[in-house]
């Protein structure tokens, strides 16, 4: 079996090369190889990555992917229009269920940001066309730890952007953790064994969205 030569690397129990902070507890490599950096181009499913990466926000990633099922259930699936029209009822609802974070400011802001994202889907054609528009044109490759960042510029734009529109809890520490994880960026580490996979998906996913008519 051959040496791990960079620290942004770990072998799991499988003997496979992972990303380093994928081989922990059982969530996480199966979150690591089947979901995190695989493109996105579903409305819903990307607005549920950034509601996730919001309420994420001051707690571990793994204690929401531990109550995912119950987010999904609580926010209708994470359809947009559907928590669009979520009102205060839905609020004390979500504040009473023992499944999800019940933080008052981040459920509103999931309403809020769902509000905002029919526009942004109405003017863009899609909230995935948007989002994917700040796909960076290159992208430093990680080697090490240290090549690993809490945001980009692409991010920061992303969040200028959306805070201009009224958009909460999406920071462009919050949004770039979205981005990896939705695909729109690849930060799996060279020699992580679904890279490869992970930037060929990535490249086919731009070119479709690229191609898609607006609306």
């Amino acid at each position: 079996m051959n040496a791990v030569h960079s620290d942004a690397l770990a072998r799991g129990a499988d003997g496979r090369l992972r990303c380093f902070w994928a081989v922990g507890p059982g969530e996480y490599p199966s979150y690591h190889d089947e979901e995190w950096g695989r493109p996105l181009l579903d409305d819903s499913a990307l607005f549920e990555r950034l509601c996730l990466e919001g309420f994420q926000s001051g707690l571990s990633w793994l204690t929401i992917l531990r109550k995912r099922e119950a987010f999904r259930v609580a926010f209708a699936g994470f359809d947009v229009a559907s928590v669009a029209a979520f009102g205060e009822d839905d609020v004390q609802r979500l504040l009473a269920d023992p499944g999800i974070v019940r933080n008052r400011r981040k459920i509103e802001a999931a309403v809020n940001n769902a509000r905002l994202a029919l526009e942004l889907a109405r003017e863009h054609g899609s909230l995935a066309a948007f989002l994917w528009s700040f796909r960076p044109r290159r992208q430093k490759p990680i080697r090490r730890r240290e090549d690993y960042v809490a945001t980009t510029p692409e991010a920061e734009a992303m969040a200028k952007e959306l805070r201009g529109r009224g958009f909460r809890f999406l920071g462009p520490t919050t949004l770039y953790a979205g981005m990896q994880a939705c695909g729109i960026v690849n930060d799996h580490a060279e020699g992580c064994y679904v890279r490869e996979q992970v930037e060929r998906e990535q490249r086919a996913a731009a070119e479709l969205i690229a191609r898609r008519p607006p609306g």
